[in-house]
């Protein structure tokens, strides 16, 4: 298989940016793994940001966000549910930071 071929007809494929929702162009677009090791790729799907939200939200501390978006209920409770528990972990978790020093 010709990988450059591939890379290429990935490229044109759409995707959906998971901070904006927005459907982008693949190559408009930053690969994103919740696991934090994009680099291997052995039985591995990604989720992807638009550049724009790359930029904005990538680089922050991660450190338990995934425990805490599954905590909350993510994509299994309404946004309004999710949005409160999320709110109520992140003000346990920054307590508990600042309580720490």
């Amino acid at each position: 298989m010709d990988f450059r071929n591939a890379w290429h007809r990935d490229a044109d494929e759409e995707v959906c940016c998971i901070a904006c929702g927005e459907t982008v162009a693949r190559s408009d677009a930053r690969e994103y793994d919740k696991y934090g090791n994009r680099w291997n790729r052995d039985d591995k799907s990604f989720e992807y940001l638009c550049k724009p939200c790359y930029r904005e939200y990538c680089h922050f501390d991660r450190g338990g966000l995934e425990d805490r978006l599954e905590a909350a209920g993510a994509g299994t409770v309404s946004q309004g549910v999710f949005l409160r528990r999320y709110r109520d972990l992140a003000d346990e978790a920054e307590q508990t930071r600042t309580n720490g020093r």
